[in-house]
């Protein structure tokens, strides 16, 4: 039977013996450390215990995830289903408890049993219906997100309060997260190490046909592994959703891969056979320095995932090297699992606790009395940077940073909530003079931004609000008043009447409620025009041109496109051919570059501008005179404008 303890051949011994079993047959540890020693000597704000705290945090949901996805691989398979299936069963707790009004208890029982079927569902498809692991749980990656929009109807959920719990801390200063991470890891080190199933899954990633010969019942092994699976990756969501106070039907985008991640990097291999819990949370743990070190030090969002895409990559090379430079697998119960193997395998982690304190000690020398003025640096923290209109919002606090001489720190959260969250906190360790967030969704930040307020750093939102916590200032548009007056304008430029189509931004986001239901009432007083569909496109212009090409198959003799921004409005353009700008009017949103060029030649009827530059630029202006103590204005709001052909020329964002 195939394990994944392994025994070094080289019988190296003493000092230099223990040292080489540290940098080869350890060598996600060794990683960790070097990152850990790299980030401290780099930042004197990532080796303190508050900021060691928010690392742990942000490891957390990754983790959980990829103990799950631990399983799996040992058995020498891949689910790339847990994140929707995290976020799909924290969709169902917050529904279940609010919507449906069953006990919090019940409802928790019901979003484990949720994770749990999915599992089963994958399992069943793999085992008896032959379907490869990828396929299954590709599938059920797109069943899993659909049943949660579906039963969240895009919009985020409130989260019960007794739950919410779980995303708090134990005395003020022990994350909750973290120590849910550390028992589901002992959960899974036991599962591994000390069951019947765990042995089971060795055997089977192994060798699967060696391991049916033997008696195992590889079909309703495999059932049990996927549910296992199914059920961290519940527990992960639910975790998730506390952290943010609400279920997000977007939420846990792209987690699988991170999970994934996260067990190859432990020392896993995809073709079965090894993997343990340990190597699994260090290679959680090395994602989350790495996001927070660069992140503390400022390095561009775009050159983040080039490098955490070469670590990952150089960690699997340094497995690779270790297997090569003499370490060999045993077979269970051999002297390498027991005893004195034990031993080294403890030995090897006293070793790491000592070289880590040692560089704790070292560092907080190196950088004591060291920090300079931080009143003078301000974070922004931007919902994407894969739109031109939040590109705009940067350039314009970036001109006026610049022009202050004051230090502009930009993160771009990629529409993740989970993620934005965890900037803030990196610039909560930092102490920072102010914080300006553009918040991926207003309630959803809120918890992020309440640990700010306690932190004493003033909060200035940018573009959108932040419910239920202190700001020092709104800097803003409208997006309700901008929705009423695409509908006007539409209506006007139609006649009062006709069919129209709207297409909609990513499911659950503030921005895209907002203009929708400004839209929608500021069209009850044209009720000669129809709605006769309306589909996400995700704020993407691919998206919108697909959709829209979609749309026009069952609707060809529309007269109206309302988008709720100008990428989507230049996909449908785009769809439309020549028939946008003339006979069908589109209206998008934003002001961008692209669109006003659009509006130029005529394809693009409108756009309802909001100054995006301007917006940047004031909110960095507020920021610096909170950081000096001035007083501002609560709430500034950037008017909004409908840029046509007759005004443009005149305009600029």
């Amino acid at each position: 039977m195939a394990t994944d303890t392994l025994k070094s051949t080289t019988g190296a011994s003493g000092a230099t013996g223990g040292l080489r079993r540290l940098l080869l047959d350890n060598g996600a540890l060794t990683a960790l450390i070097v990152l850990v020693v790299a980030m401290s000597a780099l930042s004197g704000d990532f080796m303190t215990a508050d900021n060691l705290l928010n690392v742990g945090v942000q490891a957390a949901v990754t983790a959980i995830l990829a103990f799950g996805v631990t399983f799996v691989i040992v058995s020498a398979g891949i689910d790339l289903s847990v994140g929707s299936v995290a976020a799909l069963s924290a969709t169902v707790l917050a529904w279940s408890a609010t919507s449906q009004g069953l006990p919090v208890a019940l409802a928790v029982v019901l979003a484990i049993a949720t994770g749990i079927a999915c599992g089963l569902v994958n399992g069943f498809l793999i085992s008896y219906g032959k379907l490869p692991p990828f396929i299954a749980t590709l599938a059920m990656l797109s069943v899993g997100r659909g049943l949660s929009l579906v039963i969240s109807q895009g919009s985020p959920i409130a989260f019960p309060g007794s739950v919410s719990h779980l995303g708090d801390t134990l005395g003020g200063w022990l994350p909750v997260p973290v120590l849910v991470m550390v028992v589901m890891g002992l959960i899974t080190a036991f599962v591994l190490g000390r069951t019947y199933i765990g042995r089971s899954m060795y055997a089977i990633g192994g060798n699967e046909e060696a391991a049916r010969l033997s008696g195992l019942r590889v079909k309703k092994q495999k059932l049990a592994i996927y549910a296992f699976s199914g059920l961290f990756a519940a527990a992960a969501g639910i975790v998730l959703a506390a952290r943010l106070s609400s279920a997000q039907p977007q939420a846990a985008q792209g987690y699988e891969l991170d999970a994934i991640a996260a067990v190859v990097i432990g020392g896993a291999s995809l073709a079965g056979g090894t993997g343990k819990a340990s190597g699994t949370l260090i290679g959680a743990l090395i994602l989350a320095v790495l996001r927070n070190g660069l992140n503390l030090l400022s390095v561009s969002a775009f050159w983040q995932q080039v490098v955490i895409g070469v670590v990952i990559a150089l960690a699997v090379l340094l497995d690779t090297v270790r297997r090569k430079a003499g370490t060999t697998p045993v077979a269970a119960g051999a002297a390498g699992t027991s005893g004195s193997g034990k031993g080294r395998q403890a030995a090897t982690y006293v070793l790491a606790a000592v070289v880590a304190a040692a560089v704790v000690g070292a560092m907080s020398f190196l950088h004591s009395g060291s920090s300079a003025a931080k009143d003078q640096k301000i974070g922004l923290a931007l919902s994407t940077l894969n739109n031109p209109f939040f590109v705009q919002i940067r350039a314009g606090a970036q001109q006026e940073a610049k022009k202050l001489g004051i230090d502009l720190t930009v993160t771009d959260a990629q529409n993740d909530a989970s993620q934005q969250a965890n900037q803030l906190q990196n610039f909560t360790s930092e102490g920072l003079g102010t914080i300006i967030v553009n918040a991926v969704d207003s309630d959803a930040v809120t918890p992020a931004a309440k640990a700010v307020n306690k932190s004493g750093i003033p909060l200035v939102a940018v573009d959108r609000a932040v419910n239920n916590a202190d700001t020092a200032a709104l800097v803003a548009s409208d997006n309700v008043t901008g929705g009423r007056l695409a509908a006007k304008s539409l209506a006007d430029r139609l006649g009062g009447k006709g069919t129209i189509v709207v297409l909609q931004g990513q499911a659950g986001t503030s921005a895209s409620r907002e203009r929708g239901a400004g839209f929608t009432e500021g069209l009850k007083a044209y009720p000669g025009i129809k709605v006769v569909a309306e589909q996400p496109a995700d704020w993407d212009r691919t998206k919108g041109l697909d959709v829209m090409t979609n749309l026009l198959q069952a609707h060809p003799g529309i007269d109206g496109v309302f988008a709720e921004n100008d990428e989507m409005a230049l996909g449908a353009i785009k769809a439309l051919g020549g028939k946008a700008g003339k006979s069908v009017a589109v209206i998008g949103f934003d002001g961008t570059p692209d669109g006003l060029s659009a509006v130029k030649a005529g394809t693009l009827y409108a756009s309802v501008a909001q100054q995006p530059t301007e917006l940047g630029r004031i909110a960095v202006q507020n920021a610096v005179k909170v950081a000096e103590g001035k007083n501002v204005t609560k709430s500034v709001m950037v008017p909004v404008k409908v840029v046509t052909k007759e005004n443009v020329a005149g305009f600029s964002g």
